[in-house]
């Protein structure tokens, strides 16, 4: 996580924001892959709101883990809306994977503000250090938050449909990437769940109609 927020700090301010602007994205964002992409978006020259909304479409899946958690920790009302900053990949693994709700609690106060805590400290570091580590693609720094992200994903995709979803993503995400500006292939890719379970609900649709 330290190397990410590093990596993340160092692209950051290689795309052109400022040590401010960089530091705010993580306190006031603080999801990786969505920080990533908006950076990664603005340093291809692709337009803000597009940056900003492939940013946006990569942590709508907080929300959700928000849904799942609000139930499993039951915070009180006053402590849900700060405490909805730290709900990421990581703490709703770790919380998750309690069996208790007070472990699950215990679970993601402890991993939220310790990566909050080590996030932010690391950006930093990152925005300063940018000027002395040159090139970040040099480093292959660029790319640590899409590695890390597949990292994540990738265990998760166990059924033929949920990787077929990911290689028509990749597909589309890849092919567009030349012709498309910044920051769109990857609301386009999108569509890739919406088609594949549509083409499976066509299918299934169709053998049921075979067995009658």
């Amino acid at each position: 996580m330290g190397l990410s927020g590093f990596a993340f700090g160092v692209t950051s301010a290689g795309s052109g924001l400022t040590l401010g602007q960089t530091c705010a994205l993580s306190l006031l964002v603080f999801t990786g892959a969505s920080q990533f992409a908006l950076v990664g978006a603005l340093a291809a020259g692709g337009n803000p709101l597009t940056a900003a909304a492939g940013a946006f479409f990569l942590g709508v899946r907080n929300a959700f883990y928000g849904l799942r958690l609000s139930q499993l920790l039951a915070l009180p009302r006053a402590v849900r809306p700060p405490a909805a900053q730290w709900v990421i990949d990581e703490t709703a693994a770790v919380a998750l994977a309690q069996t208790t709700r007070r472990g699950a609690r215990i679970g993601f106060v402890v991993t939220g503000l310790s990566l909050y805590v080590l996030w932010n400290l690391t950006t930093l570091l990152g925005a300063l250090g940018a000027e002395a580590v040159g090139d970040t693609g040099a480093w292959g720094l660029d790319a640590a938050g899409p590695a890390v992200f597949l990292a994540l994903l990738a265990p998760m995709l166990r059924t033929a449909v949920e990787r077929v979803v990911a290689g028509l993503a990749v597909l589309l995400g890849l092919g567009l990437l030349p012709v498309l500006p910044a920051g769109t292939p990857v609301l386009v890719a999108a569509l890739a769940a919406p088609a594949v379970l549509w083409a499976e609900g066509r299918r299934g649709g169709g053998a049921r109609e075979g067995g009658r």
